[in-house]
C-alpha cells in the first residue's frame, strides 16, 4: 500500500491532486502515478515557477463563460499549463498528451482552454488557435463549442470578437481559433501558436500532423495538445505518442517539453470491477450522466462483443478486439515484438514467401525453433507503382530507414531480390524448406530453382501451400501468440500486417470449422509479412528444437 507522501509545489491544485493521486485517495493505474511524479520533477527544476494569478483569472473565465466546474484533474493541467522557465520567457511544458476515457469531457476542457488562450488576460497577442482531427464533424466539436459560448453571451462579448461558421477572432489580442481537417486548402503560412490534435487514435500516419507542425511555434508560449481515447488503430500515431510517452517517464527525453497524463485500468480484469473504473475515467466521481452511461453499456457487453470491444478500449483505455476475429491481441503483439536475444548463426529454419501480385508487395522470412520459442526474421517489398500506394496511411519511408522493407521503384518487385534476400540468408543459417502458396509458385519458380529451391514431391524442399494447411496451422499460431512463444524483434510492419489481418471461418465442409486468414481491408491494409509467417508455420514441423547453445556447422556456399 502507497504512503501518503505530502506535496508542496505552492499550488494548491497540484499539491491537492498529486497527492490525491501518489497517497491512493484517488484510483489510478501506474502509468498515472508516474506521469505525476514525473511533473512533479520538472516543476522542482531551477527557475521554474507557476503563474497561480493567471491559472485562477483562466479558471475564473472558463467557469463563467462556459457555466461548468472544472474537475480536479483539469484544473492540474490548468495549472501545469501555467508553468514557465525563464523568468517566463518560456513554457515548462510546449506538448501535452492527454488520453483518457471517453465522456470524460476532455473535449469541454480544452474548449475552454483554447478560448482562453485568446484572451487579453493570457496576455500574448496573435495567440492563434488551430483544431485538427481526421474529420470535420470531430474537427468542429470544439470550435462549436466556443462558438455557440460567445453566441450565448454576445451582448456581452460581441465588442470583444469577430465570429463566423469558420473562424473565432479576438478583436484586441487578433487571435484566431479554426477548425481544419486533412482536406483544409492550405496549412502552410499559418502562424498558429496552439495547435490541438483531436482524438488522435484515429491518426494512422504522422502526414497531416507533420503539415501543421510545419509553421508551429512563431508565437511565444506555443502550446501543442494531442487529446485521445484508445483506438484500435494500432501502429499509428498513438502508439507512437506512447512509446515516447515511456520514453519521457523513463527519464530518457526531458528536452522535447512534453506533459503527459494518460488514464486507464491496470488490467483486463479491471474493467470487471467498478471500483476501478475511475483509473480510466478521472471525471466519473463528478458526472451522473457518465456513471449511468457505463452502467447501462457494461451490462450489454455481454450480448455484443462488438460493444464489449469499445467498452474495454475506448472507455477503460485498455485495447480489445473480439478473440472471433483477431490474429493477435494487442498485448500479444508487443509481446512477440520482444528482443530476439538468441543469437541465431549457422541455426537450421524453414522459410516462408507470400505476395499477391509482384506489382504490389511481397514478403519473405525465416523461422527458426529455439528451446520452446519461434523466432522470425523477415524481409519485405513494396511497390512504389502499386495501385493501392495511396491508400496506404503507414509509414513506409520510415520502416525502409529501419531496414525491415524496401520500396521498389518501378512497376512490378523482381523475383531475384527475394531471391538474393534467400541467398544472402543462406549464408548465415541453414534454410531447410521453403513454403510457399501454392497458386504464386509458378512465377518465383525460376528463380527458386537457380538458388537451389526445388518443387518435388519427394525430394524436394519447396512445400506448396493450400488453403486446409493455413486452416490447420491456424490454432497452432494463435497458440504461439497467446503463450508468448513467438519473438520477431521491434518491427512495426510485422505488428501492422498482423492486426490487418482477420481470421474467417472456413465453410468448406472439409474444414471443420476452421479458420483462414483474410484482410481486414482489401487495398490498404497489407497482409504479406503475416502470411509469410504463415506459410513458414506449415513446415514448422520439419525443425528439431535447438538449444540455444546450439549451433550447426554450415558449409560454405558458392555461386
Amino acid at each position: 500500500m502507497r504512503t501518503t507522501t505530502d506535496y508542496k509545489t505552492g499550488c494548491a491544485y497540484i499539491d491537492d491532486y498529486a497527492n490525491a493521486i501518489l497517497s491512493g485517495r484517488t484510483p489510478s493505474d501506474e502509468i498515472t502515478q508516474r506521469c505525476v511524479r514525473y511533473h512533479l520533477r520538472r516543476l522542482q527544476e531551477p527557475g521554474v515557477y507557476i503563474d497561480i494569478a493567471k491559472t485562477e483569472r483562466a479558471k475564473e473565465l472558463i467557469e463563467k463563460y462556459f457555466g461548468f466546474t472544472l474537475f480536479p484533474w483539469e484544473l492540474y493541467v490548468l495549472a501545469l499549463v501555467h508553468a514557465y522557465i525563464d523568468h517566463g520567457k518560456r513554457v515548462l511544458f510546449n506538448k501535452y498528451f492527454l488520453l483518457m476515457g471517453t465522456g470524460n469531457g476532455k473535449n469541454g476542457f480544452i474548449s475552454g482552454l483554447t478560448w482562453y488562450f485568446t484572451t487579453p488576460d493570457h496576455g500574448v497577442k496573435g495567440y492563434n488557435v488551430d483544431i485538427v482531427a481526421n474529420s470535420e464533424e470531430q474537427a468542429k466539436l470544439s470550435f462549436s463549442e466556443i462558438y455557440n459560448m460567445i453566441k450565448d453571451h454576445w451582448p456581452k462579448l460581441k465588442g470583444q470578437y469577430y465570429r463566423s461558421k469558420t473562424n473565432i477572432e479576438n478583436r484586441k489580442t487578433r487571435s484566431y481559433i479554426q477548425y481544419n481537417t486533412s482536406n483544409a486548402a492550405t496549412k502552410a503560412g499559418k502562424r498558429t501558436a496552439c495547435l490541438i490534435f483531436d482524438e488522435v487514435f484515429a491518426y494512422q500516419d504522422y502526414s497531416l500532423i507533420n503539415e501543421f507542425i510545419a509553421s508551429f511555434g512563431k508565437r511565444p508560449h506555443s502550446r501543442l495538445f494531442m487529446i485521445t481515447s484508445q483506438g484500435l488503430v494500432r501502429e499509428g500515431v498513438l502508439d507512437q505518442e506512447l512509446k515516447i510517452v515511456e520514453d519521457v517517464l523513463n527519464g530518457e527525453n526531458d528536452t522535447i517539453g512534453l506533459c503527459p497524463l494518460v488514464y486507464r485500468v491496470s488490467s483486463e480484469e479491471e474493467v470487471l470491477d467498478r471500483g476501478c473504473w475511475e483509473k480510466a475515467n478521472p471525471s466519473l466521481p463528478y458526472l451522473e450522466s457518465l456513471q449511468t452511461m457505463l452502467e447501462q453499456q457494461f451490462a450489454t457487453i455481454r450480448y455484443n462483443s462488438e460493444q464489449e470491444e469499445a467498452f474495454y478500449t475506448k472507455r477503460m483505455s485498455w485495447p480489445k478486439q473480439g478473440r472471433e476475429m483477431i490474429v493477435a491481441t494487442h498485448n500479444e503483439l508487443m509481446t512477440a515484438s520482444g528482443p530476439i536475444d538468441v543469437d541465431l548463426t549457422g541455426m537450421e529454419c524453414v522459410a516462408g514467401l507470400d505476395y499477391a501480385l509482384l506489382s504490389d508487395m511481397a514478403s519473405v522470412g525465416l523461422l527458426f525453433r529455439v528451446d520452446d520459442k519461434r523466432y522470425w526474421i523477415q524481409h519485405s517489398w513494396i511497390c512504389r507503382e502499386s495501385a493501392d500506394w495511396p491508400r496506404i496511411k503507414a509509414p513506409l519511408d520510415e520502416w525502409q530507414d529501419r531496414g525491415d522493407l524496401t520500396i521498389v521503384d518501378g512497376p512490378q518487385i523482381d523475383p531475384f531480390l527475394i531471391a538474393d534476400w534467400l541467398t544472402e540468408q543462406m549464408t548465415k543459417y541453414s534454410i531447410r524448406t521453403l513454403a510457399i502458396d501454392n497458386a504464386r509458385y509458378a512465377l518465383m519458380r525460376e528463380v527458386l530453382e537457380q538458388i537451389g529451391f526445388n518443387y518435388d514431391r519427394k525430394v524436394g524442399n519447396v512445400k506448396l501451400v493450400r488453403p486446409l494447411q493455413i486452416a490447420s496451422v491456424s490454432p497452432v499460431i494463435e497458440s504461439w501468440f497467446r503463450t508468448g512463444v513467438i519473438r520477431w524483434g521491434d518491427v512495426p510492419l510485422m505488428r501492422w500486417a498482423t492486426n490487418n489481418t482477420k481470421k474467417v471461418r472456413m465453410r468448406a465442409e472439409s474444414a471443420s470449422g476452421n479458420y483462414k486468414y483474410d484482410k481486414i481491408e482489401p487495398r490498404s491494409r497489407k497482409t504479406d509479412p503475416f502470411m509469410a509467417l504463415v506459410h513458414a508455420a506449415t513446415v514448422d514441423e520439419e525443425l528439431q528444437p535447438a538449444t540455444s547453445s546450439w549451433v550447426l556447422d554450415l558449409p560454405v556456399i558458392t555461386w
